[in-house]
């Protein structure tokens, strides 16, 4: 690895310093905050707003925001972000850790439709595949996918929908998916016990993009087997894990992080 070019490294401690703040932020703040000497801050600023890295504000004299410059990158590296590949990515990295089969699923319609997965590496384990379209109420991705939707965008693709079952547990009835939905944005997670395969359980976490909008949900599902109360707390909380790091190749920022 070559050496780190100090000025350019603090170049960039101050432009992710907007990261962390509301938006705004001025040169005695951005002093304070790295610890550097006040003619070095006025330097940086001064040149990242001499290439649009960062603007005045002008009904706050003295304050600086991200400039057009930062969002131009920031659209480029968006252009070229594969949803599926990402999503394989930390799919594969999940899986390496618990060992079970993850998916990332995407809402079409009222069907959940599978476009990223790793097998898990027990002997038994879900059969399933990349593509593989169900209906969203049947799973725990599609129901935390169902469940970000608008009202108005819930009712379109709902009302007057049969809610056809593929297990004796699948939900069938709109009242009970509505209230299932209603915990499910409780809890920011969604859990699925043998609804939409009788020997399997799932737990699903959201995928934002950097919009913040929900885009995807990742999913770890596991034989009933090896399922416990226990064991559904630890995916869920790898489940969060893996979906936020995916969120964040995607561009979403977690505030305070």
């Amino acid at each position: 690895m070559g050496r780190l070019v100090p000025a350019v490294t603090r170049a960039l401690d101050v432009l992710e310093l907007f990261l962390l703040s509301d938006g705004t932020l001025s040169a005695p703040e951005v002093t304070r905050r790295l610890q550097l000497p006040r003619t070095t801050v006025h330097e940086l600023l001064t040149t990242l707003a001499a290439r649009s890295y960062l603007v005045t504000v002008p009904e706050q004299p003295g304050r600086y925001r991200l400039g057009v410059r930062t969002y131009q990158l920031g659209s480029r590296y968006a252009e070229q972000l594969d949803l599926a590949a990402e999503g394989q990515q930390v799919a594969r990295e999940v899986a390496e850790t618990c060992g079970e089969t993850v998916h990332v699923a995407i809402l079409e319609d009222a069907d959940v439709i599978y476009i990223a997965k790793v097998d898990s590496t027990h002997a038994v384990r879900m059969v399933s595949a990349a593509g593989r379209r169900l209906p969203a109420h049947c799973t725990s991705v599609g129901k935390l996918l169902l469940a970000a939707l608008p009202d108005r965008e819930l009712d379109a693709r709902l009302d007057g929908r049969e809610l056809t079952g593929m297990t004796p547990n699948s939900i069938t009835d709109a009242t009970e998916l509505r209230s299932a939905l209603d915990i499910v944005r409780e809890r920011g997670i969604a859990v699925e016990h043998r609804e939409s395969n009788p020997d399997v359980s799932c737990v699903a976490a959201p995928v934002r993009d950097r919009s913040g909008r929900i885009v995807a949900a990742l999913s770890i599902s596991v034989p009933v087997i090896r399922w416990t109360e226990q064991r559904e707390e630890e995916l869920a909380a790898l489940a969060a894990g893996g979906a936020e790091a995916l969120s964040a190749r995607l561009g979403h920022h977690t505030r305070g992080k």
